[in-house]
Formats: structure tokens, sequence, C-alpha cells
């Protein structure tokens, strides 16, 4: 069922989310200073292209207060508005019986997308 569910993503829109993320990630990686939120941004990437069957962990460990730091700049450079998107298409997705597990995908993909730092992809 994960893959039937994951072919289907891909055809409706899961390429294009993924193809976001990659050229933003591209772009962020241009600069010094965007590398660790281009990684962050790959990891979106990665979920977005096979979500069905992946889950979203802590790091095991403390994750310190360099995490936290990076999240809050995240937040408040693009996070927010990545997660806002993630959430309307997860309510979209919500209203009929068909979508709700495509919503189900987008909700964890806007909880990735607005704390990425100190989380990881299993």
């Amino acid at each position: 069922m994960k893959f039937l569910g994951n072919i289907i993503w891909l055809v409706f829109g899961g390429i294009i989310i993924s193809v976001e993320y990659l050229i933003s990630s591209l772009l962020l990686m241009a600069t010094i200073i965007g590398i660790p939120f281009g990684l962050q941004t790959l990891k979106l990437a990665i979920l977005a292209l096979w979500p069905f069957g992946t889950e979203i962990q802590l790091k095991p460990g403390n994750p310190g207060c360099i995490s936290t730091l990076m999240n809050l700049i995240w937040i408040l450079i693009g996070g927010i508005w990545i997660a806002l998107t993630h959430l309307v298409f997860g309510v979209l997705f919500a209203i009929t019986i068909i979508g709700i597990p495509f919503a189900i995908q987008h909700f964890k993909l806007a909880g990735l997308a607005l704390t990425p730092f100190g989380r990881e992809i299993r």
C-alpha cells in the first residue's frame, strides 16, 4: 500500500514539490552561509519525493542551542511559509475521504518544514 501511495503522490505533485525543494537547496548552497539551510531543504526534497512509509524523528541526544538557533532563523526566513503551504494543502486534501492519506503526508511535511534542524528521516 505504501508503494501505491507513493506512486500516486509522485503523479499528483510529489515530483514538482521535490524539484522545488531541490532547486531551492541548490540556490541556498550557492553561498557558504546557506549551506546548512540547503542541507535541510534536501531533507525536505527527499521526504517530498517518497513520503509514505517514512517517519520523522528527533535525533538521539540533546540537539543543543545551535539547532534551536538554526530552527529559529529557518522559521523567520522561510520555514513558516513552507509549513503554511503544506497545512493549506493538507486541509484541502482532508476534505475528501480519498485525500486523507495525502493530507497526513502534507501535515508530516509541514512539521519538518517548520523545524528541520535536529530531526532525521527514517
